[in-house]
């Protein structure tokens, strides 16, 4: 669920996932496991380049289940600490081709009974409208991710 914090273009999205943080700290550094989930539901990975190490550039390109409006985003991995944190940033891709407001994303995997929290903080957004239509994508990503170690 998201949650604003006390800065309200401050994202936060948690959930538990029933793998171990290694598993999961894979699926986001594997790009083969990568692009089974990425993503919201109903959008698919129609195009990738993962330079996954601190300072490598990442770029995907979404499109709908009939493989049609692509949305592009992209940043630079500013943080890789297996298997607890990985950290990047992160920009839409306008129609006039020049990136968007640029957030960063901080992703953490802790161990807890049940297997991993995995928690998102991604900061801070030029709204409280983007904050949240990222805080319902990542909800829906993590829907994904979670059947994926179902």
């Amino acid at each position: 669920m998201a949650e604003a914090a006390s800065d309200d273009r401050v994202l936060t999205v948690s959930r538990v996932i029933a793998a171990p943080p290694e598993k999961l700290f894979e699926a986001f550094t594997v790009p083969d496991i990568m692009l089974k989930w990425w993503g919201p539901e109903g959008a698919s990975v129609a195009e990738h380049a993962l330079d996954i190490r601190v300072g490598g550039s990442w770029r995907t390109a979404l499109a709908n289940s009939m493989g049609q409006d692509r949305a592009v985003c992209s940043g630079v991995y500013t943080a890789i600490e297996r298997p607890h944190r990985i950290a990047f940033t992160w920009a839409w891709l306008q129609a006039d081709g020049r990136r968007g407001a640029e957030t960063f994303v901080d992703v953490s995997f802790e161990r807890v009974d049940r297997g991993t929290r995995l928690t998102v903080v991604q900061k801070s957004f030029a709204s409280v409208e983007q904050r949240d239509l990222h805080g319902q994508g990542w909800n829906s990503t993590f829907n994904k991710l979670e059947r994926l170690f179902a």
